[in-house]
């Protein structure tokens, strides 16, 4: 079984053809950790994991949406607490704050569902663009049982101190033509590796500019098994080992 590790489901992009992706994914053995951005898409992402046992629902208030309710996001995730797999999209993003303000608030959504998940034994998928530093900062803090740090985009140096504190790390599609990210996956341990889509971003340079789907996993796969020189059942196995254990199964 392969994994997606981040992939927003509920996205409307992909609502006229959802069956199709959910059929595909069950097809090819996938399952996928379906990430939300709000109240509005938590609740739509609860819904869209009643079609299938392949959609691992995952619900929390991203960056960019911090101004949502965060008690509204709280009782959601107490509510379903036996139905999703795990929190998130949460974390930090400067590019979403025009202010000290808005970032602190940023600081205080993510804080809030990091304690959530902590009192719930459930992993988290976190936004780290450009904030790694102040995400180091905050998560030994918390005892988290799988601390995601989702599409990892941060030095070598900002990579180790990812290991050093437990964190996993997913790379995406980029991978097929990153040199950057390549060094940066033979420089991730290997129990720590996940691979994701981040679906419906489009790549530029790979598949065609089409919304990404957990489809296109195997394709991550087969770059993280070059990368690395092991054969695809290997990185197939050493991924679900990885997944399973991120998620606590």
């Amino acid at each position: 079984m392969l994994y997606d590790a981040h992939v927003h489901l509920s996205d409307h992009e992909y609502d006229k053809e959802i069956d199709f992706v959910i059929t595909t994914m069950e097809n090819l053995g996938i399952k996928a950790c379906a990430v939300s951005m709000d109240n509005t898409s938590s609740a739509r992402t609860i819904e869209l994991a009643k079609k299938s046992d392949h959609i691992l629902p995952f619900i929390g208030i991203h960056p960019e949406k911090a101004g949502d309710d965060l008690e509204a996001m709280v009782s959601l995730i107490q509510a379903n607490t036996g139905i999703i797999s795990g929190i998130g999209e949460i974390g930090l993003d400067k590019t979403y704050a025009s202010n000290a303000e808005q970032f602190a608030r940023q600081k205080l959504v993510f804080t809030k569902l990091l304690e959530t998940a902590e009192k719930l034994h459930k992993p988290v998928s976190v936004h780290s663009r450009a904030t790694l530093d102040e995400i180091f900062e905050l998560t030994p803090s918390y005892k988290i049982p799988g601390f995601l740090l989702h599409w990892f985009s941060g030095s070598k140096k900002q990579l180790r101190h990812a290991m050093d504190l437990g964190c996993f790390v997913s790379y995406g599609p980029v991978s097929v033509y990153s040199q950057d990210k390549q060094v940066l996956i033979q420089n991730t341990n290997p129990d720590k590796l996940l691979v994701e889509t981040d679906g419906p971003v489009r790549f530029s340079r790979c598949f065609e500019m089409k919304s990404a789907q957990p489809s296109f996993i195997p394709s991550v796969v087969f770059c993280i098994c070059k990368t690395l020189g092991i054969s695809y059942d290997e990185a197939e196995s050493l991924l679900e080992t990885n997944s399973k254990q991120y998620l606590g199964i």
